[in-house]
């Protein structure tokens, strides 16, 4: 498994050949050296390759037998080969991820410490801001935790700058992106979540419905049915890219709190079903409407302009791009005159009234009773 090797493995294959790899953590780079040398690179999906996983009997030769036999006869599950700036946003998007999960981790620890010692819950909104650095540091903890806590500190400082420099990348590669502007006019969808949703989308083409792209990202309840006995719905699949999944259902929360017809579904099935299922109901509404307008080229129809502009520039000032100097205010500044807020804000209440009009239609009507036996009102 060296570019050396793999390239002598590549010289003696035809053109006319064509290779099956598993997928595995370096499988791009692999299908990339050889790719010159055959016709077509193909990634099978080893958790779709039941043969394999099942196998009483497994070494490489036999899974490789096993791969050539499913893909000559048309049953290798393949998996989307991204280009090589998708594949890049993934790589943005996966460390960010990690940055974020490590910095939840450290703070944890740090409140964890506070816990063990009966401190009490810090008085300023942020804990780890200059105040709440200063208070926390006067709290009686012994010198040793202390020490800890100033060593975690530390480390939450070098991951924000670290978080700071994969920001600019994703926002530099976002800034030309129609897709992610598209996406930016959702409400609760910001750069981070546009940006990551285009990464793992790649091209919206080879989705043929928004059901496939909502299975791809684990949405999907699952389904066991067998014979003509009813249908059980499950939990969500979680199958797919856990990285999206957790941005969709970020963006969900986001978006439960604006006024709008977001807001009013996920009111809707938080009533019946509890606010945890409606926050994943709403994250598959999300990626739905996600679908609907990348496939359609349209923006979102309840879009706020001051609101949109706002994260316009947010991204272009983490992007790099200098800060406007003038008398000319700039189409952002829009969000920051609170007349122009409350319009917008109110255009959303009435879409929210809207929808919940149409809606209030599917409820069913009580049943009367005629001769003795229920039937639908309106018979």
């Amino acid at each position: 498994m060296t570019r050396t090797a793999l390239e002598g493995f590549g010289k003696g294959l035809r053109p006319t050949d064509e290779v099956v790899i598993e997928a595995t953590g370096n499988c791009m780079a692999v299908s990339r050296v050889l790719s010159p040398f055959v016709a077509r690179v193909i990634i099978a999906n080893p958790l779709q390759v039941k043969a394999i996983a099942q196998a009483h009997v497994k070494t490489d030769k036999i899974d490789a037998g096993t791969l050539a036999s499913l893909h000559a006869a048309g049953y290798l599950p393949e998996i989307w080969t991204p280009d090589v700036g998708t594949e890049r946003r993934r790589r943005l998007t996966a460390r960010r991820f990690q940055v974020v999960r490590h910095r939840t981790r450290i703070k944890n620890e740090v409140h964890a410490i506070l816990h063990s010692h009966l401190i009490p819950r810090c008085p300023h909104a942020d804990l780890f801001s200059g105040v709440g650095r200063a208070w926390l540091l006067r709290q009686p903890i012994p010198e040793d935790e202390l020490m800890a806590i100033e060593r975690h500190v530390r480390e939450l400082d070098r991951l924000g700058e670290d978080l700071a420099i994969i920001d600019r990348e994703i926002a530099t590669d976002a800034l030309d992106d129609p897709a992610v502007a598209r996406l930016l006019t959702i409400t609760g969808i910001n750069l981070t979540v546009a940006a990551g949703i285009i990464a793992a989308i790649g091209d919206i083409g080879r989705f043929s419905s928004p059901q496939k792209l909502v299975s791809y990202f684990g949405l999907n309840p699952r389904v066991r049915q067998s014979g003509l006995g009813p249908a059980h719905h499950g939990r969500i699949s979680k199958v797919g890219r856990s990285h999206a999944r957790a941005m969709l259902v970020e963006a969900a929360w986001a978006a439960a709190k604006t006024p709008g017809p977001l807001h009013a579904f996920f009111v809707r099935i938080r009533a019946k079903r509890g606010h945890q299922i409606a926050a994943v109901a709403l994250a598959r509404k999300l990626t739905v409407l996600c679908w609907h307008l990348l496939t359609n080229q349209a923006d979102y129809r309840w879009a706020r302009p001051a609101l949109i502009a706002n994260k316009r520039r947010a991204m272009e000032l983490k992007a790099g791009k200098p800060q406007a100097k003038g008398n000319k205010p700039g189409p952002a500044y829009a969000y920051n005159i609170k007349v122009l807020r409350d319009q917008e804000m109110e255009v959303a209440r009435r879409a929210e009234q809207a929808y919940e009009q149409f809606v209030a239609q599917w409820e069913t009507r009580p049943k009367e009773k005629v001769r003795g036996r229920s039937k639908p009102a309106g018979l």
